[in-house]
């Protein structure tokens, strides 16, 4: 990855050159050159304006509509796997869902990872990303009865989703030895999927708990710094990842609502329920988190910004990802019956996905010297403690409680923000 260096910005549009420009991803040192060359005037001609320059060496990649368009079927498989586990609120229940919703995860950040190397600019690179989403339609279409009958539909789907991501990779201008290594450990892991589709129960499950545990080897078994990040484009799609969890969460409130009379119960809980998403965007959004994550990632040379990638954004999504669905799955029946008690599974639900996001959420933070963390982890402890509330009180009761907890969490931040001085959002507090 070539050093960071100035940037020309073009004067007319005011915006950097744009990503997929031939050139535009070369070294630093010709984009500096040609800043040079521009700004000296040939004999007999006016001086030409002084070029705008930034910090940034990479151009700026932003995420393209299709990439939006391809959120709006996740948006379906977050739906389907929220569902699942709602019907299912058991340990065997909550396991598959752990499984299928990594297994899934793996892929889809594989082809963030992929628009990142290879924007979808031309027609035949928007086809294919087509064919790829009409891949994890169909998983997400088997979601419900994948260990019931419809795991051959989700495992062969699954190779299509792998098979339009390798190909398209080869044709990224990456270096072919670490596409065909990645390409071949991952069709290792969906011959694990596809293999278990054909079995049911605990067979089925082991292999697909198989294909989990290898995504763990597969990144120590491939050259990653071959695989140049932009930081900006990365960032800003796992963000929008993350508020396409958020917008289940509300589809979840609605859901339970139903066709239920609005009586003043079920209004309350309801708005305390979006008040706790809004928390949960906050925690990652808050302070401007993802902008002082993407300065942090734009800083590492290749072979550490790709590390991190792995660790907080694969892993550490994939945790977040879960406790949003355990949330959602256990507002579902908050709001469905708000004046009474809810079962222990449906309660831990909903406090252990809220407590999940937190824990992990400050780890993130940590990674990126992010803080103060420990209000979120006191948070967190509060919001697992609230669980009792859910079962012997009232589901109103857990949710208000768990609304106190996060409100309290942030403004005992912006207590030790302002006693540090630092009072605007932006600024890095350790802690």
């Amino acid at each position: 990855m070539a050093e960071r260096c100035p940037v020309a910005v073009d004067r007319a549009s005011g915006r950097r050159p744009a990503a997929g420009i031939p050139g535009a991803d070369g070294p630093a040192s010709p984009i500096l050159a040609r800043v040079i060359a521009t700004s000296t005037p040939a004999a007999g001609e006016a001086p030409a304006p002084t070029p705008v320059l930034t910090g940034a060496a990479e151009p700026s990649l932003r995420a393209a509509p299709l990439e939006l368009f391809l959120d709006l079927v996740f948006v379906f498989t977050v739906t389907q796997l929220t569902g699942s586990l709602a019907h299912h609120l058991t340990p065997g229940g909550f396991t598959q869902v752990l499984v299928m919703l990594a297994v899934i995860w793996w892929m889809y950040d594989a082809f963030i990872w992929l628009t990142n190397a290879m924007p979808p600019s031309t027609h035949g690179r928007r086809g294919l990303l087509m064919l790829a989403m009409a891949g994890f339609l169909v998983i997400s279409l088997s979601v419900p009865h994948a260990f019931e009958g419809s795991g051959v539909a989700f495992g062969w789907a699954y190779l299509l989703v792998v098979a339009v991501h390798t190909g398209m990779f080869a044709m990224s201008g990456v270096k072919l030895g670490p596409v065909l290594r990645m390409g071949g450990l991952n069709l290792v892991n969906t011959g694990l999927v596809v293999a278990g589709g054909y079995l049911t129960g605990s067979a089925q499950l082991t292999l697909w708990a198989g294909a989990f545990a290898l995504q763990f080897a597969i990144p120590r078994l491939v050259d990653l710094p071959s695989f140049q990040l932009r930081a900006d484009h990365f960032v800003e799609r796992h963000g929008l990842v993350v508020i396409i969890a958020f917008g289940e969460s509300v589809i979840a409130i609605g859901v339970g609502a139903g066709t239920a009379e609005l009586t003043a119960p079920l209004v309350a809980v309801a708005l305390l329920s979006l008040a706790v998403c809004v928390g949960l965007w906050w925690a990652y959004f808050g302070r401007d988190d993802d902008t002082r994550a993407e300065h942090h990632m734009a800083a590492l040379p290749s072979d550490r910004r790709n590390r991190l990638a792995v660790s907080v954004y694969n892993l550490g999504h994939y945790g977040l990802l879960l406790g949003v669905l355990l949330f959602a799955a256990g507002v579902k029946s908050a709001v469905a019956h708000p004046g009474a008690a809810i079962s222990a599974a449906q309660a831990a639900a909903l406090a252990g996905g809220v407590a999940l996001f937190l824990v992990v959420n400050a780890a993130v933070r940590r990674t990126f010297a992010l803080g103060p963390n420990l209000p979120r982890l006191v948070a967190a402890a509060v919001v697992a403690a609230a669980t009792v509330l859910g079962t012997a009180v009232s589901a109103l009761a857990q949710v208000a409680a768990v609304t106190l907890a996060l409100a309290a969490a942030f403004g005992w931040e912006q207590r030790s923000a302002r006693r540090a001085g630092l009072s605007a959002p932006g600024e890095t507090l350790h802690g």
